[in-house]
């Protein structure tokens, strides 16, 4: 069986015979790292560069030289007595290469022998054995080695790199003065066998490759020595040198490699350059399958890449069959969805998506309390979001999932309550009706198997929703920031003359101040019309009395403070630079891997504390996060149990299913698009999904909300978003120059429950909350719409637009399809895009979901511009498309099996008289 190597070459270094050693040169995991000339450190792992002559030449050593194939030996003397076996030395030649293959190994992580022996040894030290300390015994070690072995650590860090299992291959190349013609061996060793202190690091050894030779001819050597070390980290020849059964198998090998190598013209390329390792190393994989030409793909392979035809997603034609399909498939995993959570990866994020969760709860709870006069504002916001969180988090089926609030549910509260207000019916009583019936509509949707409707929804309606709701969170993140101008305000042409010109002035319809001037016996002349010097009051008693600030150096809400405006920004702005600065810090170049990794997860939580740090130590008074601090419903009116009848008349219990219906729907859309868009097969996630379980938590939990007067929750996408990009798990064990790759999610449920938990107890750590300034939660939402941008093909696409072809990125689908049609599927999608956003911030928000639903039908519009080929490439293809192809292949094959009937018959009757038909057939 094929295992990952490590190859190592080692040249023998001759000084005057007695000094000679092996000394580590090179290695390779997947780039070359060579020692360079001042011995003293590794180079940068670099993409091998080879001479085409050195290649021929080791063409020539296998196919002249000795191949010992699945070698039993137990040393590395076995090996060298069974190499030499051949008697093409003479015996005395033949015992000087033994003893050259037999001194010892120097690698680049040990201290020079010199370093190793101490300067002053006492006589009795001198006097002890030493015959030949460059020796090996026959185990592989020499007997002064073993003490130097024991103080001799292994380099643990380069340990790490190597993959589990994996083994050794060591290439000896070198010049001996008394060959004249070179001796070469090609050894696979079964087992594979730990010849200690040949190899760099302690893993067992499968392959040796020994080139001894006249000197003059280093250089010669060293270049064929890195051509097969090279080779072995190829993935087809190294498949080969594993499995391969004789000589010719090897050469084989080798010719093929020469088939797929690219020459570079000597007069336009310096040989001597370095070329970076890529970001992304092409697969192999086409160079497996025999019958392939280079360079093209199976069209199968595009079909692969989206879609999501998974059997979560299967009509089961059973009610609530697809919920119990659910249920099987995540109970199995729900107690390794805590056991994976035990990573400092999850604290990273459960604070990070903490802090991003809590604003717009806040902010939404505040919205909606100015839109309801106060009957659902930011207590029952964070009560009603940390409940539905914990429960949703607990039983859902895709965990990874946030839920959040929506713009439409917004819209949609604001167009109840002011219909409420105009017939004089109860708000909370109504909503609660409507919010009953769109529990148990979704509900409806569950025991249908409603939600196999998602396949449906391809990569050209997921991308516009993504790409509209991350929109959103910029523009709204700047907006926010927009308005900070309004409360605190530039104080342009600013004169100090006039800094004591301000004044506090009590409007006549300032109906508070009134009561409050009436209440505590002020006589005035004129007590509403009146304008009191600053003299009179001071700035908290002019707010006690409900005031208006006038003059240059006033604010809106008391004196003018400087500074706040401009400091918000750089706030706002520093956040999100710190966020990606931080975030990005895993792929520099300063401290070690792990504390690199460390600053990466925890990158917004960094960027957060650093901000609120520094804003301390200033002391300007930005804007901080509000939490209510008291656990109550906001008016004293209502309780935590709201009557769906109320004081409404009894057939508002039944007319409140027609908006259900467009809740229904808005809620059914802003939940699975999300999910969808979670469990696309790019995030490679193991533990399956459960699209029906997911929606049947969301109408339990609507219903619920509904009951206690809260608001309703669904999955939000950025957010969501986020949250799995902040538990990204990639390989630790890379190859040095070899990027990280990406081996999916970590999937677990305790991020979920956490960050739900904690904003439930916020309101009780209102003392710390109340330094975090907003505009660094501004800068959070920026970051994440930014941030969630990447990796979405619409905008790659675009800048398509703005590129000479020449220099446009080699993404895969223009290699299939045309430039033009390209540029009219990406200017199909981003008017879809357009009108999305005019709706959602328009006073039709409403019909939002509507508009959502409607991509999916202009996408099957698509099927008549687009070939199925050109749309398996921009897109995914849709369901009918799929069983078409496979109607029409079937087809074929009903056709064609009556013909191959005909034809079998035909030929056992009469063989002649088949062949004269065909070439009647031929020759009409």
């Amino acid at each position: 069986i094929p295992h990952d190597l490590f190859t190592e070459l080692d040249e023998i270094c001759m000084h005057d015979g007695e000094d000679a050693e092996w000394k580590e040169t090179a290695r390779w995991l997947k780039f070359e790292e060579d020692v360079e000339d001042g011995g003293d450190r590794w180079s940068k792992p670099y993409v091998a560069t080879l001479s085409l002559h050195s290649l021929f030449e080791l063409r020539s050593c296998i196919l002249n030289g000795t191949v010992l194939l699945d070698m039993k030996a137990s040393s590395l003397e076995d090996i060298a007595e069974k190499q030499l076996a051949s008697g093409q030395l003479n015996d005395d030649i033949c015992q000087k290469v033994h003893q050259a293959l037999l001194k010892r190994h120097h690698h680049q992580n040990q201290k020079k022998l010199s370093n190793r022996i101490p300067i002053v040894r006492s006589f009795a030290d001198i006097g002890k054995k030493h015959s030949d300390p460059h020796l090996v015994d026959k185990n592989g070690e020499s007997p002064t080695s073993v003490a130097a072995n024991l103080k001799n650590t292994v380099d643990l860090h380069f340990m790490k790199k190597i993959p589990p299992g994996a083994e050794a291959s060591n290439i000896l190349v070198g010049e001996l003065e008394c060959l004249d013609r070179p001796v070469v061996a090609f050894v696979r060793l079964s087992p594979a066998v730990v010849l200690s202190g040949v190899a760099e690091v302690p893993i067992p050894t499968r392959f040796l490759f020994i080139l001894l030779g006249p000197l003059g001819k280093g250089p010669q050597f060293h270049e064929i020595g890195r051509s097969i070390a090279t080779l072995m980290t190829d993935e087809v020849f190294h498949d080969v040198a594993y499995k391969a059964k004789d000589r010719n198998d090897l050469v084989a090998g080798v010719d093929e490699f020469l088939d797929q190598v690219t020459v570079l013209p000597p007069g336009e390329w310096d040989p001597t350059i370095r070329i970076e390792p890529p970001k992304n190393v092409p697969s192999q994989e086409k160079r497996k399958t025999p019958g392939v030409p280079n360079g093209t793909t199976g069209h199968g392979e595009a079909e692969e890449h989206g879609g999501h035809s998974g059997p979560e997603l299967q009509r089961t034609g059973r009610l609530f069959g697809g919920l119990v399909e659910d249920v099987k498939r995540r109970v199995p995993y729900f107690w390794s969805d805590i056991k994976d959570a035990f990573s400092l990866q999850c604290v990273a994020s459960f604070l990070f998506l903490y802090c991003a969760c809590m604003s717009p709860v806040i902010t939404f709870g505040g919205l909606l309390g100015e839109a309801t006069e106060g009957r659902i504002s930011a207590i029952e916001s964070l009560f009603g979001a940390s409940m539905t969180g914990i429960a949703y988090s607990l039983f859902a089926g895709q965990p990874l999932t946030i839920l959040g609030s929506t713009g439409p549910v917004l819209v949609f509260e604001k167009i109840l309550f002011k219909f409420c207000k105009e017939y004089g019916l109860s708000y909370l009583s109504l909503r609660t009706c409507i919010g009953l019936w769109t529990a148990f509509l979704c509900l409806l949707l569950v025991a249908t198997d409603a939600s196999s409707l998602v396949r449906y929804i391809t990569r050209f309606t997921e991308e516009a929703f993504a790409s509209l709701i991350c929109i959103i969170f910029i523009y709204e993140a700047l907006e926010k920031l927009y308005h900070l101008s309004e409360t605190y305000p530039i104080n342009m042409h600013n004169s100090l003359e006039q800094l004591t010109h301000y004044s506090y002035v009590l409007a006549p319809s300032s109906l508070k101040a009134r009561h409050l001037l009436q209440k505590t016996y002020f006589i005035f002349t004129v007590v509403l019309m009146c304008e009191m010097l600053c003299l009179c009051f001071c700035v908290q008693e002019c707010i006690q009395y409900y005031g208006e600030f006038l003059g240059s150096a006033c604010g809106h809400h008391g004196p003018y403070v400087p500074d706040v405006l401009f400091w918000s920004i750089i706030l706002f702005f520093s956040t999100c630079t710190l966020s990606h600065f931080f975030k990005q810090f895993k792929t520099s170049r300063y401290f070690p891997t792990k504390v690199r990794s460390s600053v990466s997860d925890f990158s917004v939580f960094l960027a957060i504390l650093t901000m609120v740090l520094i804003d301390y130590c200033l002391g300007i008074p930005s804007p901080k996060l509000q939490v209510p601090s008291v656990f109550k419903p906001t008016r004293d009116d209502r309780g935590w149990l709201i009557s769906p009848l109320g004081p409404n008349p009894w057939w508002t219990v039944l007319a409140a299913v027609i908006p259900a219906l467009l809740c229904t729907i808005l809620i059914f859309m802003d939940q699975q698009i999300t999910a969808v868009i979670i469990n696309r097969k790019e995030h490679k996630l193991k533990k399956g999904c459960g699209y029906h379980l997911d929606l049947l938590m969301v109408a339990l939990m609507l219903g619920v909300c509904s009951i206690m007067g809260l608001p309703w929750f669904v999955a939000a996408t950025v957010l969501s978003i986020s949250h799995v990009n902040s538990l990204k798990l990639e390989s630790e064990c890379s190859a040095p120059g070899e990027q990280p790759k990406f081996l999916g999610i970590r999937e677990q449920r305790v991020t979920g429950f956490m960050i739900f938990v904690l904003m439930g107890l916020s309101v009780f750590m209102t003392s710390v909350l109340k330094f975090i300034p907003m505009p660094v939660l501004y800068g959070v939402f920026l970051y994440m719409g930014a941030s969630s941008l990447r990796g979405i093909q619409l905008f790659d696409r675009l800048k398509l637009f703005g590129m000479p072809a020449k220099h446009q990125p080699d993404f895969i689908y223009l290699r299939h399809v045309p430039l033009r049609k390209v540029h009219l599927f990406t200017v199909i999608q981003f008017s879809c895009l357009i009108l999305l956003w005019v709706i959602k911030v328009s006073r039709a928000a409403i019909v939002f979901p509507m508009m959502v639903l409607a991509l999916v039908f202009i996408r099957k519009l698509l099927d008549f511009i687009f070939t199925k080929r050109e749309l398996s490439w921009l897109d995914d293809l849709m369901p009918e498309s799929k069983k078409k192809k496979l109607e029409d292949e079937e087809k074929e094959v009903r056709t064609i099996l009556p013909v191959l009937k005909i034809i079998i018959i035909i030929w056992s009757l009469d063989p002649r008289l088949f062949v004269g038909h065909c070439c009647a057939a031929v020759l009409g």
